[in-house]
């Protein structure tokens, strides 16, 4: 059993000596491709194949160079045009003051800022003077009266004549007429337009003042203007 142990401890030392060998040569001839030794005869092959493509890749990085240098040469004639274009670009265009750089209600100039503030408090004072003298509307009324004599022997066109030389102020007569209310008597309808601030207290007062020609005053209608 031991003879045959070191048999084959031979055996595999002999195989591993060969495949050393086989791995160590510089250059496999064409021959030894063809005639493959034993079971490393696919693990030879397979070296071989990887050299035929290495030769192969390095063609192609001559080839890469080659047509490097030509282009290497090609920008080298066109460098000088190129470069002349990119200074042409680099010249920036006159800047043009966009209409969102302008501040309308002031300035960054100290001057132009107390400038647009005094501008600004001008037209309000224009404006404050402008409202105050427009005319502010006056609330009025219309009013009928109804002027009663004592009796039917009174001078109507007298007693017309006394309410119309009433002036107050605030105070425009309008149209008046005669309207019976029997026995031959007849009343004094006239209409005025009076403000606000003239109490219908105050012109009642005023006309019964000529108490010789009036007995009673009464409104017979008022309505706002």
């Amino acid at each position: 059993v031991a003879t045959n142990f070191l048999v084959h401890e031979k055996i595999w030392f002999e195989k591993f000596k060969k495949f050393y060998e086989q791995m160590n040569r510089p250059v496999f001839g064409p021959r030894d491709l063809q005639r493959p030794d034993g079971d490393h005869g696919e693990l030879i092959t397979q070296i071989a194949n990887l050299e035929v493509e290495n030769q192969g890749l390095r063609g192609m990085v001559l080839d890469l160079q080659q047509a490097v240098s030509k282009l290497e040469v090609q920008l080298s004639a066109t460098a000088p045009q190129t470069q002349h274009l990119a200074r042409v670009c680099q010249v920036e265009p006159p800047t043009k003051k966009e209409d969102n750089d302008i501040n309308l209600f002031g300035s960054d100039n100290e001057k132009e800022d107390k400038e647009a503030a005094w501008l600004r408090e001008e037209r309000l004072h224009q404006y404050a003077e402008k409202k105050a003298k427009k005319p502010a509307l006056v609330a009025k009324s219309s009013i009928l009266l109804d002027v009663n004599p004592w009796d039917d022997e009174r001078d109507m066109a007298q007693l017309e004549a006394c309410v119309h030389s009433i002036q107050l102020d605030g105070l425009v007569w309008r149209g008046s007429k005669l309207v019976p209310v029997g026995y031959s008597i007849h009343k004094l309808q006239i209409q005025c337009v009076v403000e606000d601030k003239v109490e219908t207290n105050l012109l009642e007062e005023e006309i019964t003042k000529f108490e010789e020609h009036v007995q009673s005053v009464d409104i017979a209608a008022f309505n706002k203007i």
